[in-house]
């Protein structure tokens, strides 16, 4: 495949960080090198009606450009290029590529009842037959209303909606796309087509008053070359000036993660865990029935025309939340204290529908815990191992229910949960992903979104070929992966477990 090592640059950003990788592709594998990391938040804004969350951009812009400089200094030239990150977020872009305006974080409370406004005029069950997507206030659609509301669409002003992988492939290249797999959580997309849905931007536009097609810019498929670095931005690569491929890769950082699921068989689930767990399977065809809907699954796109049927669950936001909460208060514990504190308490004494809205924004998330195990008359938790173990405990349950009802809305069946990302370093809530599912647990990459990045910006150079399978297959000999088995024994607890908090729901 390779008759000399290449150095592929991966940008990954997440909401609470991000980062600059380099995938090393030599002997049939992948080394990755980081070469800088950084913190990552929203910036709290006062507003009339409230404080807003933006996210700063440009400062994003500069530490990915001293990450790519750091790349170039210590593993030398990049063959390609590719950028990540979380979805539905979005910069209008001026033609030329400047910034209209401040770029909105997801988690701001400018959307709250946007839905309602949209689902007057379109039904919940048309839109779902259309884009397939699970209800959640931050969808694009519900931001764009907002921005028109808000004055930032104005009328005869050329604007481009990038999502904010696609703003800053642009900056790199100066090209403008929507990269597929991004695109499909903004909820204008049609799931079956893949394309724009011009029957839901006509709902819009004269339902609504809302015109989206001058702002959306054409559509390109993961694994497209979008260009190459452009002359403004070429210093950061060093001297030679070498014109270096920029590849709209899974740019959804969920789509790159499920790229470098290291699976054998089609017959697996999966979780992309971090600061929301992605819980799903990988389909050829979006599942766009009513029962589908009611259960708030969504269908998001994946590389090579696979359909990411998933749901969204609250994830390690929770927990570092409470550590920010707790160390905010003077209370120095390190990951491993909390670790291993957890898993001495006992298990399901407290658990939370960690879905429900209460852990939805920044705040005290221990406090939060209390209140809802209050209502649900509930021992409250006795010390911060207590309250971690809640979360960990919830996690899994919430695990529970979402392979649960994806196979039973699929039709799929499943023998195998991988687990990826940066949560499977804790331990304990992989063996308890096991034990809540009754499925064995392969957990690794934990540096999935980064090498399923590489693996299809490298391809989309042309640096290596390959259909998903093998594109795997490479990430499997690149990884170690360790293996949960379920304990049978537990299983009637986590069946009372889920009585208690879900059976008024269903």
């Amino acid at each position: 495949m390779m008759s000399e090592p290449l150095h592929v640059g991966a940008v990954d950003l997440g909401a609470s960080s991000g980062r600059v990788m380099v995938g090393t592709l030599a002997d049939g594998r992948i080394t990755l090198t980081e070469t800088r990391r950084f913190v990552n938040g929203a910036v709290p804004v006062p507003a009339d009606d409230g404080e807003r969350l933006y996210w700063d951009v440009l400062r994003l812009w500069s530490e990915i450009r001293e990450g790519l400089l750091a790349a170039v200094r210590e593993v030398g030239p990049l063959a390609a290029v590719g950028i990540d990150t979380w979805a539905v977020d979005y910069g209008l872009a001026r033609e030329g590529g400047a910034l209209a305006g401040p770029v909105a974080a997801y988690r701001s409370a400018r959307t709250r009842g946007v839905p309602d406004q949209l689902f007057a005029a379109v039904p919940p069950g048309e839109l779902y037959g259309v884009n397939g997507l699970q209800v959640q206030e931050f969808n694009t659609v519900f931001q764009l209303l907002a921005e028109r509301r808000d004055g930032g669409l104005p009328d005869g002003a050329p604007r481009t909606m990038l999502l904010l992988p696609d703003l800053l492939t642009s900056w790199l290249t100066g090209t403008q796309v929507a990269e597929v797999t991004n695109a499909s959580t903004t909820g204008l997309l049609d799931a079956r087509s893949r394309t724009w849905s011009t029957a839901l931007l006509e709902r819009l536009r004269c339902e609504l008053d809302l015109d989206l097609d001058p702002v959306l810019p054409p559509l390109v498929e993961a694994g497209t070359q979008v260009g190459t670095v452009r002359q403004e931005v070429l210093e950061v690569f060093g001297p030679d000036g070498s014109p270096t491929p920029v590849v709209a890769v899974g740019s959804h950082d969920t789509a790159s993660a499920v790229v470098a699921v290291p699976t054998e068989a089609p017959d697996f689930a999966y979780i992309s865990c971090g600061t929301w767990s992605l819980v799903g399977l990988e389909l050829d065809e979006p599942v766009l029935t009513e029962a589908s809907r009611q259960a708030n699954f969504t269908n998001e796109l994946g590389v090579d025309g696979t359909v990411r049927y998933l749901k969204n669950v609250m994830g390690l936001w929770v927990f570092n939340e409470a550590v920010r909460t707790w160390r905010s208060q003077g209370l120095e514990v390190s990951y491993a204290e909390i670790d291993a504190a957890a898993e001495a308490c006992q298990a399901l004494r407290t658990v939370v529908d960690i879905n429900d809205d209460a852990f939805f924004a920044p705040g005290d998330m221990a406090a939060r815990i209390d209140d809802y195990a209050r209502a649900t008359g509930q021992p409250l938790p006795r010390s911060i191992g207590e309250y971690v173990r809640c979360i960990n405990d919830s996690l899994a349950l919430a695990y529970r229910r979402a392979v649960r009802e994806a196979t039973e809305l699929s039709g799929h069946t499943v023998n195998v949960l991988h687990m990826v990302g940066g949560g499977i370093r804790n331990r304990l809530l992989c063996q308890l992903a096991a034990d809540a599912t009754g499925l064995r647990v392969l957990a690794g990459p934990t540096e999935a979104t980064a090498l399923g990045n590489i693996v299809v910006a490298a391809r989309g150079a042309g640096l290596i070929d390959g259909d998903l399978a093998a594109l795997r297959r490479l990430v499997r000999s690149s990884c170690e992966l360790a293996t949960y088995l379920p304990d049978p024994t537990t299983a009637a607890r986590w069946d009372e477990a889920e009585q208690r908090i879900f059976a008024s729901a269903s």
